[in-house]
């Protein structure tokens, strides 16, 4: 798996994860992702999901994600992290999907990094391979949309 460096901080900002399942997890951590990202536009806490994701969702955007979706730019930038929590229809959480956009990690799927956490933050799937073939199988349904079916981005 290609590793990629970590990006450099704006001032007073965590550095940027590499693209790795347990760098990812340590940023989303050390940034508190629940506190410090935005829902995704237009979705609350708990909404109606699908299969293989959960019953219910709730989706955080950075920054960067965000701007994208709110000037419907039509891609994310790099940079654009989006977590989304899966729970089972009791309202407990299952497991935590990642989305990160890195600049050259993957231009087959729109340099994507793909990661799979259970509630702990343990890394199920992450990268190019093994269960993250599945995401990037489904995924490649919405090229034409960033890869994203959570909301339009144009």
């Amino acid at each position: 798996m290609k590793k990629m460096e970590s990006h450099a901080p704006a001032k007073g900002k965590a550095a940027l994860p590499a693209a790795t399942g347990k760098d990812l997890w340590d940023y989303l951590t050390k940034v508190k992702y629940q506190k410090s990202f935005t829902l995704w536009p237009g979705k609350g806490k708990l909404y109606k999901g699908t299969e293989p994701h959960g019953a219910l969702l709730t989706t955080y955007v950075n920054k960067p994600a965000l701007a994208a979706i709110k000037g419907k730019k039509g891609t994310m930038p790099a940079d654009a992290i989006i977590v989304k929590e899966n729970y089972m229809p009791d309202k407990k959480l299952a497991a935590i999907t990642v989305m990160y956009k890195v600049a050259g990690y993957n231009p087959e799927v729109g340099d994507w990094f793909w990661a799979k956490y259970t509630p702990g933050g343990k890394v199920e799937a992450e990268g190019k391979s093994g269960m993250a073939d599945m995401c990037i199988g489904c995924h490649g349904k919405a090229k034409g949309n960033d890869f994203l079916f959570t909301g339009q981005l144009k």
